[in-house]
């Protein structure tokens, strides 16, 4: 569908909620975008959590038990006196890698004076990446102003 200018666009109704609020509710706050951040480093028990991100073990144990709950971390057993519990990724916690990886590009662009703090490298070639969005029909990079949206 062709939209003519933005008053075609701001008649057209937008579902009352969308994917960007129902990802907000389970992910939705500084702790859990920090978590997921160290999970992406290899980090999976509470105490390594805890030293990296610097949460309250009260606000970590929340949440952590919320991602379990959301299904985007398991909780595995890893010690039993005391029992003692790692964190790891699933399938859906995967899936919000790219969500990270676009999060700290943002940040080396607009926050980082000079050179980013860390390079990413793709293991299988060894080359410095900087990953981006991009169509996957036909490849060109993604920007706001060339997108538009229809109802499903």
């Amino acid at each position: 569908m062709q939209l003519k200018n933005a008053a075609d666009r701001n008649e057209r109704e937008r579902p009352a909620e969308d994917s960007v609020e129902r990802a907000l509710n389970e992910i939705g706050d500084r702790w859990v975008f920090l978590i997921l951040r160290e999970a992406f480093f290899g980090v999976r028990r509470f105490d390594e959590f805890q030293a990296r991100t610097g949460a309250a073990k009260n606000i970590l144990a929340d949440r952590l038990k919320r991602l379990v709950s959301c299904d985007i971390f398991e909780k595995r057993p890893y010690g039993s006196h005391p029992n003692r519990f790692e964190y790891r990724l699933t399938d859906k916690g995967r899936d919000l890698y790219p969500m990270i990886v676009l999060l700290m590009r943002w940040g080396d662009r607009w926050l980082s004076e000079g050179a980013p703090p860390l390079i990413l490298v793709h293991k299988s070639c060894g080359s410095d990446v900087a990953p981006r969005l991009a169509c996957d029909v036909c490849g060109e990079p993604i920007d706001a102003r060339d997108m538009d949206w229809r109802p499903a």
